[in-house]
């Protein structure tokens, strides 16, 4: 057989190895970036049924304190936002605004001892515990699947499949806003009352 043949079947070969580890590298990046879609859209589900208890919450505190009107007005602000916003990184943003707004209402409700005891407020109080339960773990998941796909296409040699395919890195992280870290706990548990202290026994004396 000649050089010349060997050569072709060797180029060959090599061209087949190359073709098939890009479409492999490819078809693994697709399936990593629509992880982090299905991901992203778990949050943003439960993002958008806390914006839609918003809005009874807010009439219900304001049944007993209509005076806190700059609170409201933040609130509403911070939910037409996070509806307003489109891309990922900007409803991040905008969670993260409605964080501290929603801290500052739940905050005000310790100056109201009928309004911790509404049954209603009480359910829609529970309602928005279990969304932020919620919101918590699908962000993790989310960022998880980002993190994975992002580290993925960084690799060699799949940051230059990554390049030549138009996968980019995607930095819209899940991060605790600097407003969330300030949301103030509330407490809607009594106190207990400190038990009396006992004296001492008096020693008799001798």
């Amino acid at each position: 057989m000649k050089k010349s043949m060997i050569w072709l079947i060797a180029l060959a070969a090599v061209a087949v190895i190359a073709i098939g580890t890009y479409v492999s590298l490819r078809n693994s990046m697709v399936q990593k970036n629509e992880a982090v879609k299905e991901s992203w859209s778990e949050v943003d589900v439960q993002m958008q049924r806390r914006a839609d208890l918003i809005p009874n919450l807010v009439a219900t505190v304001k049944g007993y304190a209509q005076h806190e009107q700059t609170v409201f007005d933040n609130v509403a602000n911070a939910r037409a936002a996070l509806l307003n916003a489109r891309s990922p990184s900007d409803r991040i943003a905008a969670n993260g605004q409605l964080d501290g707004a929603l801290g500052r209402l739940l905050a005000i409700v310790e100056n109201y001892p009928q309004l911790k005891a509404d049954q209603n407020f009480l359910s829609l109080q529970d309602e928005l515990a279990g969304t932020e339960n919620r919101i918590a773990v699908a962000r993790r998941r989310y960022n998880l699947a980002l993190r994975d796909y992002n580290a993925y296409i960084g690799l060699f040699p799949n940051n230059l499949v990554a390049g030549w395919s138009g996968f980019q890195r995607n930095n819209a992280y899940f991060e605790a806003s600097p407003a969330s870290q300030k949301v103030p706990q509330v407490n809607f548990q009594t106190p207990a009352t400190p038990a009396p202290q006992q004296s001492a026994p008096a020693v008799p004396k001798p």
